[in-house]
């Protein structure tokens, strides 16, 4: 596909093809002499009009290397209008983006703007009645534009030209991912012409495949390349390792951990990250104990708190921030000395997002230093950076099965048309698969279940859609996750978060207090109507609790990347004392009763028989479920082993192994964990349970298990 490409020869340097008035403010307004190689890579099939993932660590310059092109074929073809749109996962993130992307829109005399959920309805009307030329938005925003009554889609979007999609492997990896495609698709229905995509991603170990995910319904029509002159070329899941200083320490509590970030890189700017919001709490409530200067941002905090945090954050040199990975994206808070790594997170991916925070000054390099704090998540910390050390990183996949975003996606675009041809409603997302004829089947279900109405050969929002979906002019169509329900916190007038009921019920000795924004409050008034609890600042005793999110697991490199370190290898990295220690102690202790070079072990002990696969959490999930009655039928799935019935006998076992291979089925869903699938109710609800089994199942990592050799340790 090539998109109005500006006609022009090709000069030697592509710098020359970008505007001159951009051109002119790049070097005097900017102050650079030159342009990075991912920048000046980027000019030439941006101009072009070409699709393009643009592939670099955080910091490269991602943003620039998208923005300056468009602005440039902006101004040469006379785009009016909204003709670009700057989509990204966060909110925190836009707000970071706009004021940068604004001044860069008025070199030329444009206007970029932003809008998101917390946009106020005033700035909302003036972009309504003077389009800004590049709109600052998430995907959930841009469809509840599309659905809005208030809102003149078609005079609003209908001149977009190109989309730029920030960390699209965030939204690759998952639901959002296809919510985008189908909204993108329905943005070409509107606009009558393909539109230019244009995505920014870190380093991921499949970007090809990544550039014809975010192609759509017709990638073999569209012209696209990946654009990575600062990344190495990608051998399957292979790429180079990047360079940093890596230190992997083992503490054993998170008190300890706070002790040595109290006492380590004192006068430095350190950025901590947890993998829950209750260890950002504690460890944050911790190090204010010790007198540090400490900033906390996860989820559950207001976004004044956490944007007060943020700023105050950037401006401060000698402090510690202490964050889930809402700082993982490429949000700015100023030049980092340090990134810390509480415990482990379950990806490389994830890993190379966070060490890529340091490292951006002159003089300075990439720096993380891992601190765990129990034995389990050092052997994973080992694990992840045994990947990393090999120069391996995780591919993009997204999850499949997304029957629950089809259902959404009908009603939205029933909503948004206000009627539906019967015949021709796939055509609408331009014969994307699963939003195609496929999904016909679950147009009839919405249908008979009063989802939709049928009548005269239309289709229209049906009363069960009202009833379910309808609250708040049906923004509840417009988010494709679910959250658990929270309770806001208060003192006074001041919003501090949000935490979870169960803190408010459980039964508990002396005051109720809970633990938000690293300080202790206690309870003095809970609004069970309104869901809103009114607090005042107490010295300690406060506790931080929130529900947990899909249990995901481990995938199968990681997993068999910890075995490799059990089996004796070590991460490339550098190791202190204590962490060689506990990793020796933990290979004495395990490895006999654990891992094989040969293959995996069968174990049978006084309590159990245990197949330690070390295949990832999926595997063990279909290997559990293609065992049938001889898998212990009280358990849930682990990253490391199946256990098995107490009296299995090595027939049977052998007679079931060498059917494996062949046997392999679809994990076992608890029906209550379909509540947690956002639009379930849509859905009948055997085709609800199919899709959350395919996204538990890794056929793949199963069938490597089942060919593997066993050995037999089969006790008395």
């Amino acid at each position: 596909m090539t998109v109005d490409p500006v006609k022009r020869p090709e000069p030697l340097d592509p710098v020359e093809r970008l505007d001159p008035v951009v051109l002119h403010h790049i070097v005097n307004s900017l102050g650079w002499a030159d342009l990075r190689p991912l920048q000046k890579a980027a000019i030439g099939p941006l101009l072009d009009g070409e699709d393009s993932v643009l592939l670099a660590p955080t910091a490269g310059g991602k943003t620039e290397a998208a923005v300056f092109p468009l602005l440039s074929a902006m101004s040469a073809q006379r785009w009016t209008g909204t003709s670009v749109l700057y989509l990204a996962p966060l909110k925190a993130l836009l707000n970071n983006l706009v004021h940068r992307v604004d001044g860069y829109a008025q070199w030329l005399g444009r206007r970029a703007a932003l809008w998101h959920g917390d946009t106020p309805e005033s700035e909302r009307r003036r972009i309504r009645t003077g389009a800004p030329d590049v709109l600052l938005t998430t995907p959930e925003s841009l469809e509840a534009m599309l659905i809005s009554v208030k809102t003149d889609h078609a005079l609003m979007l209908g001149r977009v030209r190109a989309v730029i999609v920030d960390e699209v492997h965030a939204f690759a990896g998952d639901d959002r991912g296809w919510h985008l495609l189908a909204v993108l698709e329905r943005l070409e229905q509107l606009t009558g012409r393909p539109i230019q995509r244009v995505g920014l991603s870190a380093t991921v170990g499949n970007p090809q495949s990544l550039l014809n995910w975010l192609q759509g319904a017709r990638p073999q029509t569209r012209t696209g390349r990946v654009v990575a002159p600062d990344v190495p070329p990608v051998q399957g899941d292979e790429v180079a390792r990047p360079a940093g200083d890596v230190e992997l320490d083992y503490v054993g509590s998170l008190a300890n951990a706070a002790k040595v970030i109290e006492a380590l890189h004192r006068g430095e700017k350190r950025l901590v990250f947890c993998d829950s919001r209750k260890q950002v709490e504690e460890l944050g409530a911790a190090l204010r104990e010790s007198g540090v200067t400490v900033f906390l941002s996860h989820a559950s905090l207001a976004a004044s708190e956490r944007a007060r945090s943020e700023a105050a954050f950037a401006e401060a040199r000698d402090c510690v921030i202490v964050s889930t990975s809402t700082l993982e994206l490429g949000i700015d808070v100023g030049d980092l000395d340090r990134v810390i790594q509480i415990d482990a997170p379950s990806s490389v991916a994830s890993f190379l997002q966070r060490i890529g925070r340091t490292g951006r000054r002159a003089g300075t390099s990439r720096n993380c230093l891992f601190l765990a704090t129990r034995e389990d998540t050092l052997l994973q910390a080992a694990g992840l950076l045994t990947l990393w050390s090999r120069g391996w990183v995780e591919p993009v996949v997204p999850p499949p099965e997304p029957r629950h975003l089809v259902a959404q996606q009908l009603l939205a675009v029933t909503l948004q048309q206000h009627r539906l041809g019967d015949r021709l409603w796939s055509g609408q997302w331009n014969g994307l698969v699963p939003f195609d004829a496929s999904a016909q089947p679950l147009v009839d279900h919405l249908v008979s279940q009063g989802f939709l109405d049928h009548d005269g050969g239309m289709l229209f929002v049906g009363p069960e859609a009202e009833k379910i979906f309808g609250r708040r002019h049906f923004m509840e169509l417009t988010a494709s996750f679910t959250a658990p329900p929270e309770f806001t916190v208060l003192a006074g007038r001041t919003e501090i978060g949000t935490t979870d009921p169960s803190v408010l019920t459980e039964e508990r000795p002396g005051p109720r207090r809970l633990l938000l924004a690293g300080r202790s409050w206690q309870v003095t008034f809970t609004d069970w109507a309104r869901k809103r609890v009114f607090v005042e600042p107490v010295e300690n005793g406060g506790v931080a609790k929130w529900q947990g999110s899909e249990v995901r697991g481990l995938s199968f490199a990681l997993t068999r990347a910890m075995r490799d370190v059990l089996l004796g290898e070590d991460p490339d990295v550098r190791l202190t004392r204590r962490a060689e220690s506990a990793l020796a102690t933990l290979r004495s202790s395990l490895a006999p009763y654990e891992v094989h070079p040969a293959g995996s072990l069968l174990v049978r002990d006084a309590d159990a028989v245990r197949w330690w696969t070390w295949a990832g959490y999926r595997a063990n999930a279909t290997l559990t479920a293609s065992l049938g009655n001889l898998a212990d039928p009280v358990q849930r799935p682990t990253d490391t082993h199946v256990r098995l019935r107490q009296d299995l006998s090595p027939a049977d076992w052998k007679a079931a192994r060498a059917e494996l291979p062949d046997a392999l089925t679809l994990p076992t869903v608890d029906p209550r964990a379909v509540r947690g699938l956002k639009f379930a109710a849509a859905l009948p609800e055997r085709v609800a349970t199919a899709t959350l089994a395919q996204r538990l199942a890794d056929f793949d990592g199963a069938l490597a298990a089942a060919r593997e050799p066993v050995r037999f340790e089969w006790g008395g």
